[in-house]
């Protein structure tokens, strides 16, 4: 049998998948990279651990002319133990000016390691609830970074606010680790009636407004939530807001989805938000209704170049789909279920990027998805090493907490292989059980819970999985080597490994048998050691194999080689560009010589049969992968390639 090496081709071009698309993942990871990147060094604050937050009174004033915020925050907190203090994080550059308990006068200290230190009349005893006032103002530090930020649109002033991961202490004092969620909220918005041109400022916060007063030239807005909620998801923005409401029908119960726009960016806006409807409707068919359905969801637009997902109230930088799905994803992964470490962020924003992606596959089919799990392979395999799930010291980076590259990237592909893994009624059915689980709904779920639910559901062990491929580095390299006897397909397929701490990937592998005719079949190979060998009945001569054609599998460089020789063979003739709008260019070495060209559709339907020339017309192909075929004076040569 003649020998062949046939290496899968890097077919689509990264820049296709973004076709039709302004926001790309790397606008969303820089904005949602986006407050307190000056914070390197954030600790734990163990001293704000003894007390569990049951609601806030947020009352701030704000004029979207200065960048400055006064106000008095109202804290209802039971005892874990008993306290003779309360410590609330602080930025130590504002001004606490007084601490009221039941109009008494309580002392309180603030210290450089951003600590508001409040000294309590009397020892409160453990499960005890008791409220307290702090009024303070100040420029919030962060403000240019966006934690606080006061600039302006189209020459309109605007305030906004944006406090994932560490930036709430920066204008308001809370209790900033993720180990207490505020039982409810509401939020008071003092502002000027109007900006400086006579157009109405309109307040946005989350949860449904109740009201706006008018206090001489001030107005009031009230916003009310009544769903745990941590500091880092608690925003405000303030400014000219033109205002519309898209309505999704949520199976007989509508929710409102209301915008806040820039006046100018209104009329284009009107156009693009609706799909947020369509979008909202696939995730409440693939996994629960809306998780925050009684109150509302909307977007506000703000500064930043990406969005963030605030509960109820995404800020927007446009309305880009992309960006809509990954920024709506969050209200389920990441505001209902909210990772419980920092190490855990993948279990928010690997989720929400893979449902962008389900949005993908949804609305634009297979050929666009393959597209858009190559773009994150690609993105994955671009470095040898890095794991989804964070160290200790990883997060005290907040660039490596939002890693483009191994939190989103990364953790997206992992759970499209748990999915092919598990199968879609599994995997839908444990991520609907996560979502429902009594520990998880509304409160905070790590890497170990996601696991052992996925587990339960599905009844697979799933311990090496998440070791190989969430804990620890790398990707796998494969190499399958095959030969065919009569109807039997052998193979032996071998992996190699890009980091040390992975000695071997548990993953299903993927592959596509081709015919000499076009035939195809579609094969999973369950891979559980280097060297394994598999044999299959094949009633067709193999003329080639794809390995992981749909970009299903993590994985770089891998080929697929039948006999010693054909690796020289297969470099003597090139094809490009590829993917390909109309001239597909062919370049074959000097003493080969091509006798015939066949072109075969994904089908194995003969598409075209042209005379040879270094120029071939692809003009007339329908859009999708196929194979072209030369039949050249040392053997046949099969490639692939994408038709735009």
């Amino acid at each position: 049998m003649k020998s062949l090496l046939f290496t899968l081709l890097t077919v689509f071009g990264v820049s296709m998948y973004t076709q039709g698309q302004r926001m790309q993942l790397s606008d969303i990871v820089e904005a949602e990279a986006k407050s307190a990147k000056d914070i390197v060094n954030y600790r734990i604050n163990l001293n704000t651990g003894n007390y569990d937050i049951k609601y806030h009174r947020l009352e701030f004033n704000v004029d979207p002319n200065a960048a400055f915020i006064s106000g008095d925050v109202t804290t209802y907190f039971e005892a874990k133990e008993n306290m003779a203090e309360i410590t609330f994080d602080l930025a130590d550059n504002m001004i606490v000016s007084g601490v009221q308990q039941r109009e008494n006068s309580l002392s309180f200290e603030q210290n450089s390691d951003d600590e508001l230190v409040v000294t309590l009349d009397e020892t409160l005893l453990t499960g005890v609830l008791d409220s307290l006032t702090i009024s303070y103002s100040g420029n919030p530090i962060s403000s240019g970074f966006g934690s606080f930020e006061q600039s302006t649109h189209d020459g309109d002033p605007i305030i906004w606010t944006l406090s994932e991961p560490y930036g709430a202490k920066g204008w308001w004092p809370c209790k900033q680790d993720l180990n207490d969620k505020i039982d409810s909220i509401d939020v008071f918005l003092e502002t000027p009636k109007f900006n400086p041109t006579n157009e109405e400022y309109i307040a946005v916060s989350n949860g449904l407004e109740q009201s706006q007063t008018d206090v001489v030239d001030q107005k009031i807005t009230h916003f009310k939530h009544r769903y745990p909620i941590p500091a880092y998801l608690i925003a405000i923005a303030v400014t000219n807001y033109s205002v519309y409401t898209d309505v999704a029908p949520n199976n007989g119960n509508p929710i409102d989805i209301v915008n806040y726009v820039y006046p100018e960016d209104l009329a284009t806006s009107q156009t693009e938000t609706p799909v947020t409807v369509d979008i909202m409707e696939l995730f409440t068919d693939l996994f629960e209704t809306y998780p925050f359905e009684d109150e509302k969801y909307g977007h506000a637009q703000f500064g930043w170049g990406g969005g963030m997902e605030h509960t109820t109230v995404s800020f927007m930088n446009n309305f880009d789909r992309n960006l809509v799905a990954h920024e709506l994803a969050h209200q389920w992964f990441g505001n209902k279920v909210t990772c419980g470490s920092w190490k855990d962020i993948w279990l928010n924003e690997g989720f929400a990027t893979y449902l962008s992606g389900l949005v993908v596959e949804d609305f634009d089919g297979d050929i666009q998805f393959t597209l858009w799990k190559q773009n994150r392979i690609n993105s994955i395999t671009s470095q040898p090493g890095g794991a989804v799930y964070l160290s200790d010291q990883d997060t005290t980076s907040v660039s490596r907490i939002f890693n483009g590259r191994l939190s989103y990237s990364k953790g997206a592909m992992v759970l499209h292989m748990l999915r092919k893994k598990l199968g879609d009624v599994d995997f839908y059915a444990g991520l609907q059980s996560y979502l429902a689980h009594p520990d998880y709904a509304y409160d905070y779920a790590k890497t170990a819970d996601f696991m052992a639910e996925m587990e339960s559901t599905s009844g697979v062990d799933l311990d090496e999985f998440f070791d190989d491929w969430i804990y620890n580095e790398g990707y796998p390299t494969y190499t399958l080597e095959w030969h065919q006897d009569d109807s039997n397909l052998n193979m032996q397929l071998l992996q190699t490994q890009s980091d040390a701490s992975v000695s071997f990937f548990e993953a299903p592998v993927p592959i596509k048998v081709v015919g000499t005719l076009g035939e195809q079949l579609d094969l999973v190979l369950d891979h559980n050691f280097s060297g394994e060998t598999f044999s299959n009945t094949v009633n067709f001569t193999v003329e080639n194999i794809w390995f992981d054609p749909a970009f299903d599998l993590i994985s770089k460089n891998n080929s697929v080689v039948l006999g010693v020789n054909d690796v020289t063979i297969q470099s003597q003739l090139q094809i490009f560009p590829n993917p390909v709008n109309h001239i597909l260019n062919v370049e074959i070495s000097e003493g080969l010589s091509v006798s015939n060209i066949l072109i075969y559709n994904t089908l194995g339907q003969l598409m075209s049969q042209p005379d040879f020339n270094s120029e071939l017309n692809m003009s007339d192909l329908a859009s999708g992968i196929h194979f072209i075929k030369f039949e050249t004076s040392k053997g046949t040569i099969t490639k692939s390639f994408l038709k735009k």
